[in-house]
């Protein structure tokens, strides 16, 4: 039975505030299957906003909006990722300009990646977890950075890359969590989960994976 398979039969133990793939992969990944309900809300750092403080109030208000809206009775997980270039917030890219400026930022250099995870529960109780992890990038050539926006894969991602994906070639060290930079760091989502009583590797789901 794939991962898929066993989400769909599996009953949801949270509601996740995200449309990411990547973030619902993650979950799946540890035994938790999910809802997937998204809410708009207005993503812009605020003037002088530390990285820190801007990834946690976007997951807050995330999870927020999304049980407004949903009120179905189960915990909502949200998460939000930003790029750092020292005080320079790196969300993600409009466009190719804005795209390749921030491949040319990141090129031959490091930079944090800061992902702020928040549950909230039924009752209105909003937990939180910061993961902040520390990645150099090799130097990029002009050329490489046109043929990896040309791939498509930097729209809609932080920074304007993906570690999972095509740009793993880039990065030639990390410091910290790697699901973290992915967008969901997995050990701070699980200590969230196990706070609240939703413990990860069910007896049924290791069976699945055996």
């Amino acid at each position: 039975m794939t991962g898929d398979e066993h989400e769909e039969r599996a009953p949801a133990r949270v509601v996740l505030g995200s449309a990411s793939p990547r973030r619902r992969q993650l979950l799946a990944q540890i035994g938790i299957p999910c809802q997937v309900r998204c809410a708009a809300i207005d993503e812009r750092p605020r003037a002088g906003e530390a990285a820190p403080d801007y990834v946690l109030r976007l997951a807050r208000e995330k999870a927020a909006a999304v049980q407004r809206a949903w009120p179905d009775g189960l915990p909502v997980l949200a998460a939000d990722t930003v790029v750092a270039v020292g005080d320079e917030l790196l969300t993600k890219p409009a466009d190719r300009a804005t795209g390749l400026a921030m491949l040319e930022k990141l090129s031959g250099r490091m930079h944090e990646v800061h992902t702020g995870v928040v549950l909230r529960t039924p009752d209105g109780r909003t937990l939180s977890r910061l993961s902040t992890s520390r990645v150099w990038f090799r130097v990029l050539s002009p050329a490489e950075r046109e043929a990896y926006w040309a791939s498509g894969e930097p729209l809609g991602k932080a920074g304007g890359y993906a570690i999972q994906g095509l740009a793993a070639v880039f990065v030639r060290r990390l410091e910290g969590s790697y699901s973290g930079v992915m967008g969901l760091p997995l050990f701070e989502t699980a200590e969230l989960l196990r706070a609240v009583g939703i413990e990860w590797f069910r007896e049924e789901t290791r069976r699945e994976h055996e």
